[in-house]
């Protein structure tokens, strides 16, 4: 499974990082940096959560 970001739909609420901070970062103004792609098993579900959390669609998970 990989997370995808689109940075171009990112507004910098921060919102996806809390439920996978082993997997998205945020830079100095709050936009979401991917710390990795691919999803290592047992974080599937802060994934899923992340991706729910963004407002703007930004995240996506590929399967």
């Amino acid at each position: 499974m990989k997370l995808l970001l689109d940075s171009t739909r990112c507004q910098g609420y921060g919102l996806c990082q809390e439920p996978a901070p082993e997997l998205i970062d945020l830079d100095e103004w709050g936009y979401a940096q991917m710390r990795a792609t691919e999803v290592p098993q047992g974080d599937e579900e802060a994934a899923e959560t992340a991706v729910a959390a963004c407002p703007n669609a930004a995240l996506r998970l590929v399967k």
